[in-house]
């Protein structure tokens, strides 16, 4: 069965002044289109709220971690269904909301969040997520060991599968408090894969996800830890670096932020009171 994700061609490859044809694996990218369909059932109303480059892959578990992380909604039980429009057309995923569940259109008619070139500015950024997060602040008592941090990369990258062929994906992995991991999404774009993971959770009823550890193949921008936050996430390890807003955010919401995750070494930028260093 062909994997979606992946897509194969042939290529030339060249070292010094020789050349071979070979075969070659890319991670694949086509645009999804999020539709959503909302309202009492005799006056239904369809709207398209987002186009995002993506890899093809958990598109239904896309569509509903953006809603959710944006806000729109705020449980799985507010979905009926969610599923591509059209059999022949499997780029357009349409998420169906309950008829008695409101939609706030001055949200939708904004501009979401979709890149650190946003022009959004700190603190008014930071307030606005929290006016649409409904994960109420809870104090905890965390604390793992740097070893267990130490160990994520590697065990994420051993279920990279689309990874390991193309070498070309971004991935977020759930982990719980003993470094078991959870679960794993890939995309070629980094907010969607955070995007799926949180969809899978959500739909599996895991949220909030305060009890557990969040690992990012890449560095940690703003919009990354949003979403996070968004899903009552409390530790996040990143391999590459944070953004400075990233750090505010994390924070001003209380999280746990490392960067820089490679081998026996990390920055502990915010939290530092969860991860107990022996």
């Amino acid at each position: 069965m062909p994997n979606p994700s992946i897509t194969h061609l042939s290529v030339k490859k060249v070292s010094a002044n020789q050349s071979t044809d070979a075969d070659d694996s890319l991670a694949a990218e086509e645009p999804l289109e999020i539709r959503l369909a909302y309202g009492p059932m005799n006056a239904r109303q369809q709207k398209s709220i987002s186009v995002t480059m993506r890899t093809p892959g958990n598109d239904a578990e896309l569509a509903i971690g953006f809603l959710y992380t944006e806000g729109i909604i705020t449980s799985a039980k507010e979905i009926t269904s969610a599923k591509p429009y059209n059999p022949r057309t499997e780029n357009i995923i349409r998420v169906e909301l309950e008829p008695n569940v409101k939609v706030d259109m001055d949200r939708l008619e904004r501009n979401f969040y979709t890149s650190s070139s946003c022009g959004v500015c700190g603190k008014a950024s930071i307030d606005s997520v929290k006016t649409v997060c409904n994960i109420l602040p809870t104090k905890d008592s965390i604390q793992i060991p740097v070893e267990l941090i130490y160990k994520l990369p590697a065990l994420l990258r051993d279920k990279q599968d689309v990874f390991e062929h193309t070498g070309g994906l971004h991935a977020s992995a759930l982990f719980d408090l003993e470094g078991k991991l959870l679960l794993l999404r890939e995309d070629v774009g980094r907010h969607n894969a955070l995007d799926k993971l949180i969809g899978a959770s959500l739909q599996a009823g895991m949220i909030p996800l305060d009890n557990h550890i969040l690992l990012l193949s890449g560095r940690a921008s703003f919009e990354l830890i949003q979403k996070a936050a968004m899903a009552g996430i409390k530790i996040i390890a990143a391999v590459g670096a944070p953004s400075s807003l990233a750090v505010e955010m994390a924070d001003e919401s209380d999280m746990s932020l490392i960067g820089f995750l490679r081998g026996e070494r990390c920055n502990i930028y915010t939290g530092a009171q969860r991860i107990r260093i022996d």
